[in-house]
């Protein structure tokens, strides 16, 4: 591979291992080996496209629709809608600080995939058993280590107990005699996620939608969030999109 050819990232994964595959509309393609994306030297991603353009399209993907339904929809480039949810999922929060600091928590983990069924990843979030809405999630394997930062904010809280599924994990983190195992208990918890799951068309659970990468599940997750409390989403920032 050629120096240039190694300064070139992949817009989807970060990789540099890039290899050349051919021509589209007269600009070299490049595919990347880690992912499989394929893109162009530049993208034709000066349109003009006004903020409402972007509103509807971000709108339409927070309402369950993939990139390229929205893109054959629209007329824009699904290209250019992934960038723009890049855009607002760097400058949204992972959550927001709870109005009401809880007296009992709920924890669970929804599982999904990156890249292919196989790469299975876990999504954690924590509710107020008696407030609706995510007041915290993690995203990475099923372990302690990635438990961890989100039991730091939800130990902030103080609860008088955590209900949780019975997952080996909580019980390293949770003090003895604080934690309910109950699924009956769970609705909150549940139902957030369960309200992830049809709103977010990656997470649907029989779909041809994925993430090929953590971090853009992770910006997808921001949005959605943000849509969630505020039924609204924020307009990308117009420089060269």
């Amino acid at each position: 591979m050629n120096s240039k050819l190694e300064s070139i990232e992949c817009p989807e994964c970060k990789s540099t291992r890039v290899n050349k595959n051919g021509h589209k509309a007269g600009k070299q393609n490049h595919i990347c080996v880690d992912c499989g994306r394929q893109f162009i030297d530049c993208y034709q991603t000066d349109q003009g496209y006004g903020e409402e353009i972007k509103k509807e399209c971000l709108l339409m993907y927070v309402n369950g629709m993939g990139f390229r339904a929205i893109e054959r929809i629209k007329g824009v480039h699904h290209t250019s809608i992934i960038n723009w949810v890049k855009q607002v999922g760097e400058l949204l929060p992972n959550a927001y600080a709870p109005e009401i600091i809880p007296q009992v928590g709920e924890l669970d983990e929804l599982e999904t995939f990156v890249g292919s069924k196989k790469n299975k990843i876990w999504l954690w979030t924590a509710v107020n058993h008696f407030h609706p809405g995510i007041l915290g999630w993690v995203l990475g394997d099923h372990s302690a280590k990635t438990f961890q930062p989100l039991w730091e904010l939800v130990s902030s809280w103080k609860c008088y107990f955590y209900i949780t599924d019975g997952w080996p994990v909580y019980p390293i983190f949770i003090p003895d005699g604080d934690q309910i195992i109950c699924k009956t208990y769970m609705t909150r918890v549940e139902g957030e996620n369960t309200r992830l799951r049809h709103y977010l068309a990656r997470l649907h659970r029989k779909t041809l939608c994925y993430s090929k990468s953590k971090e853009m599940l992770a910006h997808s997750v921001r949005l959605l969030i943000h849509y969630l409390k505020f039924w609204d989403v924020p307009i990308p920032y117009s420089a060269n999109y």
